[in-house]
C-alpha cells in the first residue's frame, strides 16, 4: 500500500499526523520543496497549528524538479519524517502542504499564491546559489509581491531559511533592487524580511532510508525524509500579518537573529564543509566516518576555538567552544549517513559564507587562521576530482565550467592552482586573494595534501 490519506487508517496511531489531511487553508507559500524544509519548516508548522490553530497550511512550490512533486501529489500531499540516531528511530506523517504547483510549468500560478489575501507568510530554501541576481526563484518573488502590490492584498512577511549572512537583510536588498523604485515605498510599508537561522542535519533519501520509513509505517512513501531528532529555528518576530505560533513548536522567536546565525554559519555549516572536503578527499563515504580519522576531532576542535571562536560573539548562555563540542557530537552519530559528497556541493556558494568571513576576521585582527585555510586548501584539491586512492570525485558546482577552465590553464604546481583559484572573484574577495599570508599558507597545505594524503596531514597537523 502506498502512502495517502486512504492508508492512514493502517498505519500505527503514533506515526499518523497531527492535523487531518486537507483541513487546514493556505496562509503560507513555500518557495522550495526539499528535504531540509520537509523536514524542518513543515514540521514546525503543523505541530504549531495542532498546538494553537490557525490557517496556516503551506503551499509547496518545486521550482524545477517533479520528482518529490509528483510523489506528494500521488500521496495526498502527505510524506513522513523519521527522527534517525544512534539510539534509534521514531516516524510521523506530516500532512502541513494545503497546495502543490510546479514553478516551472506553472509560473502564474506561483504569482497567484503570492498575491492571494490569504497568503501572509512566504518562506524559501532555494539553497545559496538560489540568491544570485536573476535567478528564477527570485524572480518570481518579486513579481508575486508585484502582482500582490498591485491587488492591495495587504502587508505579507517574506523568510529566507537558507543559510547565509544576515539572510533577511540580504533578501531585502536583493527584492527592493529587483522591483525597481516604483515599488519601493510600497515594499517598505507592506514586507517585512525577518532574518533566521535553521538548523537540522537532514541528509539526502537513500534506499535504506525510505525503507526504514515504510518499515515504521507499513506502507510505502517515497517522499520520505530523515534527519536528527535535534532541531533548532531562530525567527526574528517581525510578521505583520501574523504568523503560526512556531514558539509552541519550541522555535525561538527573537529581535535579532544574528548571533545565532554566525554561531551556525561558522562553527556548523563551516566545520561541516571542513569534514566534507577532508573526509571525500580521504576516501570517507559519510561525515561519521571521516570523524574517526585519527587527529580529525583534534583539528576541528583547533578550528573553533583558535580561528573561529575570536571573531564571535555567541547567544547570551552559549560558549562557541561548547557549541562546537555539540555540533561534533551530533555529525559523529552514524545513524545519519550523511554523505561527504553531497555536503561539499556548491562549495563556490558556501565557502565564502561558512569559512571565509574567518579568515578575513582573523587577518584584520593580525592572526594567521591556520586551520580555516586548511579548508579552502582541502576545497582547492576537492575541485581537482582526484581523492587519495585516485577515486573520480564529482564537481557539482554552479561555477564547475570556470573552476576546470582555470584549472586547465594553470601550472600543475600547488602555487599555480592556488594563484588560479583565487582569481575567481566570485568566490575571493580581493583583500584575500591578494593576502601574501594566506596565499603561502594555501600552498603549503596543498603541498601535504597532495605529498602525502589527508590522514598523513590531518594526523601530523594535529
Amino acid at each position: 500500500m502506498r502512502l495517502g490519506a486512504p492508508a492512514l487508517a493502517h498505519i500505527p496511531p503514533e506515526c499518523r499526523p497531527l492535523v487531518p489531511p486537507g483541513a487546514v487553508p493556505t496562509g503560507i507559500v513555500h518557495l522550495g520543496l526539499g528535504a531540509f524544509h520537509r523536514a524542518h519548516q513543515a514540521v514546525y508548522t503543523e505541530e504549531a497549528v495542532a498546538a494553537a490553530g490557525g490557517d496556516w497550511g503551506i503551499a509547496g512550490v518545486a521550482p524545477r524538479s517533479v520528482t518529490v512533486l509528483d510523489a506528494l501529489r500521488e500521496q495526498d500531499r502527505l510524506f513522513s519524517v523519521t527522527s534517525a540516531s544512534a539510539r534509534g528511530s521514531a516516524t510521523h506523517v506530516v500532512s502541513a502542504f494545503s497546495a502543490l504547483v510546479h514553478a516551472a510549468s506553472d509560473p502564474e500560478a506561483v504569482v497567484r499564491l503570492i498575491a492571494d489575501p490569504a497568503v501572509r507568510v512566504v518562506t524559501l530554501t532555494i539553497t545559496e546559489k538560489g540568491y544570485a541576481p536573476g535567478s528564477a526563484a527570485l524572480g518570481l518573488l518579486v513579481r508575486g509581491l508585484l502582482a500582490r502590490r498591485h491587488a492591495d492584498a495587504g502587508p505579507v512577511a517574506v523568510l529566507s531559511c537558507d543559510n547565509l549572512p544576515a539572510n533577511g537583510r540580504h533578501l531585502r536588498g536583493l527584492v527592493h533592487r529587483a522591483a525597481g523604485d516604483d515599488a519601493r515605498e510600497w515594499l517598505t510599508d507592506q514586507v517585512t524580511f525577518p532574518g533566521t537561522m535553521v538548523d537540522r542535519i537532514v541528509p539526502a533519501a537513500t534506499a535504506s532510508s525510505l525503507a526504514r520509513a515504510a518499515g515504521a509505517l507499513g506502507v510505502e512513501d517515497r517522499a520520505a525524509v530523515s534527519g536528527e531528532p535535534y532541531r533548532q529555528w531562530v525567527i526574528e518576530d517581525d510578521f505583520p500579518g501574523g504568523r503560526p505560533a512556531w514558539e509552541r513548536a519550541g522555535a525561538v522567536l527573537t529581535a535579532d537573529a544574528q548571533p545565532w546565525e554566525r554561531l551556525k554559519l561558522r562553527s556548523l555549516n563551516g566545520v561541516h564543509s571542513a569534514i566534507a572536503y577532508l573526509g571525500a578527499l580521504a576516501g570517507c563515504e559519510t561525515i561519521a566516518q571521516a570523524l574517526t580519522m585519527p587527529g580529525l576531532r583534534a583539528l576541528l576542535t583547533r578550528l573553533i576555538t583558535e580561528d573561529i571562536a575570536p571573531g564571535l560573539r555567541p547567544p547570551d548562555g552559549i560558549t562557541v567552544a561548547g557549541y562546537g563540542e555539540s555540533v561534533l557530537a551530533r555529525f559523529a552519530d552514524p545513524a545519519l549517513g550523511h554523505r561527504t559528497v553531497q555536503v561539499a556541493m556548491d562549495g563556490s556558494q558556501k565557502l565564502p559564507q561558512r569559512v571565509l568571513h574567518t579568515i578575513r576576521d582573523r587577518r584584520a585582527a593580525g592572526s594567521i587562521p591556520r586551520w580555516a585555510v586548511l579548508v579552502v586548501a582541502a576545497w582547492m584539491r576537492f575541485v581537482q576530482g582526484r581523492a587519495d586512492d585516485g577515486r573520480e570525485l564529482p564537481l557539482d558546482d554552479p561555477m564547475a565550467a570556470e573552476i576546470r577552465e582555470r584549472l586547465a590553464a594553470a601550472p600543475g604546481t600547488p602555487g599555480g592552482v592556488v594563484d588560479a583559484l583565487l582569481g575567481l572573484r566570485a568566490i575571493f574577495p580581493a583583500d584575500l586573494a591578494e593576502d601574501d599570508v594566506v596565499r603561502a599558507l594555501l600552498v603549503d597545505w596543498l603541498t601535504a595534501l597532495g605529498r602525502h594524503g589527508v590522514a598523513a596531514t590531518v594526523a601530523g597537523a594535529a
